[in-house]
């Protein structure tokens, strides 16, 4: 229920960060945590043969990285000057485009009838890539704006991301049989954790919600579904079949913000991580009708 619902959850979640923030804004200490608790459950879901599967799918994973990395950084500083944002929500919004796709990810896949095992081989191997490719594209893209402490985060994103990943895949290595019990607690875990996050997120920065919500909240959407139709269509147009291109876009369009609000927050402002706290509403909303459109057609088709 947790999981089908929560394109609904996240708003709510929200919406209590903002009616709350007296009693949320102490809990920030705790982003990280959830974060790395997010990470070591997605390295309890993964095993080898995941990151053996990249070379199966080698060039459809090889044009998703591309694009992700690309088309969403890039996207975001066009809608940051077309939105004429502030620098900190310039960095925000350039943060979310610079990280690597989400675990929602390979549930949105699964509801589009997409290709999972290449949804996660993707979300694997771009949190991986994420540790250098984030912190190098945010000094290139918003260096001249701000100081980026693109060391700092390098090693940051290190502990939050691979120590906890390397842990959670050698678990479900050495220890399956007993990983295999706490299986179906994973996923609920790791999206109560990104509604904790979001609500936090919200409440740190509920009074400044009034002055720039409306054009974050466009500004957020319009960067999720570029980079959904531009993912999509790109596939398409290169010849991948509807399902792989299907899936390489919901990878492209659906970032790890719960990771860009965590790095905002700890090497910015609380403003700068609210693009990323939006950005996880939008993303489970969008995806989730992205699924239903793709389901239809191919009831259409059959």
């Amino acid at each position: 229920m947790l999981l089908k619902l929560f394109p609904i959850w996240a708003p709510c979640a929200a919406l209590l960060g903002f009616l709350f923030p007296e009693q949320l804004v102490p809990l920030k200490v705790y982003i990280v945590p959830l974060l790395i608790m997010v990470m070591l459950g997605m390295g309890l879901t993964l095993k080898p043969a995941d990151f053996i599967n990249i070379t199966k799918y080698k060039s459809a994973i090889f044009i998703g990285m591309l694009l992700q990395f690309t088309i969403m950084p890039l996207t975001a500083l066009l809608l940051s000057h077309l939105f004429s944002l502030s620098t900190e929500l310039t960095i925000g919004l350039v943060l979310v485009g610079s990280v690597s796709g989400g675990v929602a990810s390979n549930v949105i896949t699964y509801l589009a009838n997409g290709n999972v095992a290449l949804s996660v081989s993707m979300t694997a191997l771009s949190t991986l890539l994420s540790v250098v490719l984030t912190p190098l594209l945010l000094t290139l893209l918003v260096q001249s704006s701000v100081e980026v402490p693109a060391l700092a985060m390098l090693l940051s994103l290190f502990k939050i991301i691979l120590l906890p990943i390397a842990l959670g895949v050698g678990l479900n290595v050495i220890a399956k049989k007993y990983v295999v019990k706490i299986n179906s607690f994973l996923a609920p875990i790791s999206v109560l954790s990104i509604l904790v996050i979001i609500a936090i997120i919200v409440a740190l920065n509920q009074d400044k919600l009034a002055t720039v919500g409306a054009v974050i909240f466009i500004a957020t959407l319009l960067h999720n579904v570029i980079g959904l139709t531009l993912g999509y269509f790109s596939c398409y147009l290169l010849g991948f079949d509807k399902k792989i291109s299907r899936t390489v876009a919901i990878e492209v369009g659906m970032q790890n913000s719960a990771l860009a609000t965590a790095l905002a927050l700890k090497f910015f402002t609380p403003i700068s991580a609210l693009p990323g706290a939006i950005f996880s509403i939008w993303l489970n909303i969008t995806g989730s009708f992205f699924a239903t459109i793709n389901l239809h057609f191919d009831k259409k088709t059959t």
